[in-house]
């Protein structure tokens, strides 16, 4: 190991293979299960106590199955780590809005097209200018689409089909969004009235932080087989959106951590840090909370899913006299920051579990009945985007990946220097400038926004994607680069 790991943390961790580590249930008292690493020794670097000190707290929550997972993208969250994955049983577990987060279904999804680099190239930069009026971004943005009271009930109900009924996108869209862009389960009455307040604005606005959209081109494809399934080509050109429930899902977690605080000594649940706030999973107040995180999830496809309508009319105002039929066909789309109910195999017996993902995402093996027909054959696509400036990966999910880490992969790169520290470290303008330099264009509302998410404050993408390929989790398809960069 590397001389600048803190050795009084990871001489706590035993090594199963280069790729897995685990954290024994010693290393704090209370852990039921010990905690599982996914992670190379090159990146062991990144790790903090702090990180390490989250997936042990996750281990001591009640219900919890097999391991506290940390995805190789992990880092320090509110309550769980985020690249944290864990289940707990249907009956015997808990519910936290800490394995989920604020951002509830924060989520990526990928759309090809039929135009090659070259043909965009030409005109990148008025392309990324209309882009940048169409979609509103940064802090509060607030969108050119209204909606009624009735309407926002609909959309916490009904998600993607509710903006495809509504002309936003197409059926087939349907298809290719993880659950449809649906879950069941939504109940708009457990979502309080600032949350509306909040969300009936944001449709369709892409936020801060570290959301985006991204032209992207593919330099590289991996897998012939899965790529042709996804349509996936090397020079094709295509964009990814990243962002999520926006307010909506930032107040629904709010109101209910409050509950779920109270709920957590009303049911006698010891915790280590009061962030993992939870219920037992049949509990009201943990049933309340999943309703209302439903809602908020159904909210965050149907808020992408506008996004790639107003983009897909930029494109075609652009491109679709010269080329024709544009091809703005949607890949797939999937959700991180969430919690599902899903039935898994554990020591020999299929289980019904809640499994949260907090900041990773859902990688489903060939033949799995909530596939996409094409793609039951290669498996589900798994999205794994870089940082500003460093390349996306599109990956399938392996047969092995549910007994490795409940059909879970990590969800990006995975920040090493907080935003605080890179506003005071880096300038924007030299991001920006150096970015140019290399072909790559940035728009944003300002430019603390662009030193905040710099290629430098994140792992490296490759390096994190290599352990998900490696550990066999997920094999890579297609790497993406960045043309340009559109951030909130």
């Amino acid at each position: 190991m590397s001389h600048d790991i803190e050795t009084s943390v990871f001489d706590m961790l035993n090594r199963i293979s280069d790729y897995e580590w685990e954290l024994p249930i010693g290393f704090k008292p209370g852990m039921n299960v010990p905690g599982k690493i996914f992670v190379s020794e090159s990146l062991l670097r990144f790790l903090d106590k702090e990180t390490l000190e989250q997936v042990a707290n996750v281990a001591t929550l009640p219900g919890i199955q097999k391991y506290s997972m940390a995805m190789p993208d992990a880092h320090l969250g509110y309550g769980f780590s985020i690249g944290g994955v864990a289940a707990f049983d249907k009956e015997k577990g808990v519910i936290s809005p800490g394995g989920v987060g604020f951002d509830i279904n924060c989520g990526v999804r990928l759309i090809r097209s039929n135009l090659m680099e070259q043909d965009v190239r030409l005109k990148l930069s008025e392309l990324l200018d209309d882009l940048f009026e169409a979609i509103p971004t940064g802090v509060g943005s607030k969108s050119r689409l209204r909606v009624s009271d009735a309407e926002l009930d609909d959309i916490f109900r009904y998600g993607v089909q509710w903006a495809v009924n509504n002309g936003y996108g197409v059926k087939a869209d349907i298809e290719h969004c993880e659950s449809k862009g649906q879950m069941p389960g939504a109940d708009p009455s457990k979502v309080s009235a600032r949350a509306r307040k909040r969300g009936r604005p944001q449709i369709g606005t892409l936020g801060s932080g570290n959301h985006f959209l991204e032209v992207q081109y593919i330099d590289r494809i991996y897998d012939e087989e899965a790529a042709s399934a996804m349509g996936l080509k090397e020079g094709q050109v295509t964009f990814m959106i990243h962002c999520g429930s926006r307010g909506a899902g930032h107040q629904i977690c709010t109101d209910h951590l409050q509950v779920l605080d109270r709920a957590s000594k009303k049911y006698g649940i010891s915790l280590p840090d009061r962030q993992l706030a939870c219920a037992p999973a049949q509990s009201p107040e943990a049933q309340d909370y999943f309703k209302a995180m439903v809602c908020a999830a159904n909210y965050a496809w149907v808020n992408r899913h506008v996004i790639m309508h107003w983009a897909r009319e930029v494109f075609e105002h652009h491109f679709a006299d010269e080329f024709g039929d544009l091809g703005l066909d949607l890949v797939y789309d999937v959700a991180h920051n969430i919690a599902k109910l899903e039935e898994h195999n554990i020591d020999g017996k299929k289980v019904e579990v809640y499994v949260h993902r907090k900041g990773a995402t859902r990688a489903f093996p060939a033949g799995h009945p909530d596939l996409p027909e094409d793609y039951l054959s290669i498996g589900q696509p798994v999205l794994i985007p870089g940082s500003m400036g460093t390349p996306s990966y599109v990956l399938c999910s392996n047969k092995g990946s549910m007994d490795i880490s409940f059909g879970s992969a990590c969800h990006g790169a995975g920040r090493v220097m907080s935003r605080k520290h890179a506003k005071k470290e880096l300038r924007g303008e030299d991001i920006k400038e150096e970015l140019g330099s290399r072909g790559i264009q940035v728009r944003a509302t300002q430019p603390t926004l662009i030193a905040e998410e710099a290629p430098e404050v994140y792992k490296p993408s490759s390096e994190v994607v290599d352990v998900v390929h490696n550990v066999g989790i997920a094999r890579k398809v297609a790497r993406l680069l960045p043309m340009g960069v559109i951030k909130g």
